[in-house]
């Protein structure tokens, strides 16, 4: 498992979830919620910056057998959008159903539907975050796929 504080990333047309990872890789907490707009990536890219991230890892979000969904080509650019501005990498990850287990955990939670808006999107990068970092420890190779220099903007 290679050492250092990832962020990661749950990508939606309205919101981004950010989370971050311990320097050891061992758990996921919830950073913030931002607004979609174009100030979205640079604030990304100051968490990566103040924490000193090895790398971000964006949830890609795929239908359950695996095709693309609506939503898939927007993660896509929005990865696009981090790896042309940043010098670290950027990684996609498989991300399915983590904004409904997202949400799931938050009822489990005591937390009403109407209430956990502003919230979810936090949890779902966790969850999208700390699935990457399994996936790391159980295989021993970095998680998902590098978005190469040649799909950067």
């Amino acid at each position: 498992m290679r050492r250092g504080v990832r962020i990661g990333v749950d990508v939606g047309k309205a919101r981004v979830g950010v989370a971050r990872c311990d320097p050891d890789g061992l758990l996921a907490t919830p950073l913030e919620t931002l607004a979609r707009d174009d100030r979205t990536v640079a604030a990304v890219l100051a968490h990566a910056e103040e924490l000193g991230a090895i790398e971000v890892v964006v949830g890609l979000p795929l239908s359950l057998s695996g095709a693309d969904t609506a939503s898939t080509s927007d993660a896509r650019v929005f990865a696009a959008e981090l790896a042309a501005a940043s010098p670290i990498p950027v990684r996609l990850v498989d991300e399915r159903l983590s904004t409904v287990t997202a949400h799931r955990q938050l009822q489990a939670g005591g937390r009403r539907q109407k209430g956990t808006r502003s919230i979810v999107d936090q949890v779902a990068a966790v969850i999208i975050l700390q699935n990457a970092l399994e996936s790391e420890r159980t295989s021993d190779r970095p998680p998902g796929s590098v978005v190469p220099p040649h799909e950067r903007p």
